[in-house]
C-alpha cells in the first residue's frame, strides 16, 4: 500500500532514497559540515558517506572551505536546489 503522510510518500515507516536526499538538500541550504548533516538527517556515519559520495559525483552538493584550507562543509548546487523545486511538486501531487 502506498500512503502519503507528512509530506512523505511512504508504503511503511522507512524513509525512501529521494526522501533522504531532500532531507541533505535541505540541511545544506547554508553550508553545513557532516555532523550536522548526520544528527539533523537521522543518518549513520556510514548512510552520509554513500550518500554524500553520490550527491557530489551527481553536482547537487559541493564543498566548500570555512575559511581554512580544507573544504569541509557541504552547500547545495543551483542543480541540488532544482531537485528539491521538482522533489516538491511531486509530493505536492501526491498529497
Amino acid at each position: 500500500m502506498f500512503v502519503v503522510q507528512n509530506g512523505r510518500a511512504d508504503s511503511n515507516s522507512h524513509r525512501a532514497r529521494f526522501d533522504i536526499i531532500a532531507d541533505i538538500l535541505v540541511a545544506s541550504c547554508g553550508g553545513v559540515r557532516k555532523t550536522y548533516l548526520m544528527y539533523h538527517c537521522n543518518l549513520s556515519f556510514s548512510q552520509l558517506k554513500v550518500y554524500s559520495r553520490f550527491l557530489l559525483n551527481k553536482g547537487l552538493v559541493r564543498m566548500v572551505g570555512d575559511g581554512g584550507s580544507d573544504p569541509s562543509l557541504f552547500e547545495v548546487t543551483d542543480k541540488g536546489r532544482e531537485f528539491l523545486r521538482a522533489y516538491k511538486g511531486l509530493v505536492a501531487l501526491m498529497t
